[in-house]
């Protein structure tokens, strides 16, 4: 039988080997694997490998990898979030690690609001496991990497592709893909959306301004909303 999910390990390499205790037990006793079965390993850096279960121990299930396939091309897209206030970037980071983005970095802005710095690195280490059950049910070969918290302009002037800037009086139609660095950063604002001096500064970076339709989205729901638009042009542009 085929599990129908991927497994991580930090490692990939052929022959015989044991995978960590909370991989081992979700095979033994989520999925009741049994000798023989297939199951795809997955380390998170852009390789996928089959291989097959030789001991179904829950504490450390023992596999041999049989063949281990061509990395695949890191993602090029970016998610830039402001800090929200009630902890909601653990729930982006579930849903939009599932998408084929390289990361989600955290943005201090003049109107966001954050935990204090325990909780916030605790949100931090939360959002990393989101990202990496997201890996394993999305079956991709590349983990979303969560990023520290670091203010806006330091980010804008560090990043070296296209920004996408969400805000409501963007433009309705999709930014020109043809013209587009392959990396590409989408920012989302805070409740209450970038200041006036940030969104100043941001065209002064060259950035394209996209609104995402008529209605008002919750800083949390702007992500997913602008991941899908993104992702959908840029896989139009590549079919």
């Amino acid at each position: 039988m085929q599990l129908d999910s991927n497994f991580f390990i930090e490692e990939l390499r052929l022959g015989e080997t044991f995978l960590n205790s909370d991989e081992s037990s979700h095979i033994a006793k989520s999925f009741r694997a049994r000798v023989g079965d297939s199951l795809v390993l997955c380390d998170g850096k852009g390789s996928l490998a089959e291989a097959e279960l030789l001991e179904p121990n829950p504490e450390a299930c023992k596999v041999v990898v049989k063949s281990i396939g061509k990395k695949e091309p890191q993602p090029k897209i970016h998610l830039a979030v402001s800090c929200l206030s009630d902890g909601s970037e653990e729930e982006i980071a579930f849903h939009a690690a599932q998408f084929p983005i390289a990361a989600i970095h955290l943005l201090r802005t003049e109107r966001s609001q954050e935990p204090k710095e325990s909780t916030l690195s605790k949100l931090r280490r939360r959002m990393e496991a989101k990202s990496l059950v997201a890996l394993k049910q999305s079956r991709k070969a590349w983990l979303t990497e969560i990023k520290a918290p670091v203010c806006l302009n330091e980010f804008i002037e560090n990043f070296r592709g296209n920004l996408i800037v969400c805000d409501k009086n963007g433009e309705t139609y999709a930014p020109p893909f043809s013209h587009l660095s392959p990396h590409i950063a989408i920012l989302t604002g805070p409740e209450g959306g970038f200041s006036p001096t940030e969104l100043d500064n941001l065209r002064a970076k060259e950035a394209f301004f996209l609104s995402l339709g008529r209605t008002r989205l919750r800083a949390s729901t702007a992500p997913l909303m602008a991941l899908g638009i993104v992702t959908f042009f840029c896989f139009a542009k590549t079919a």
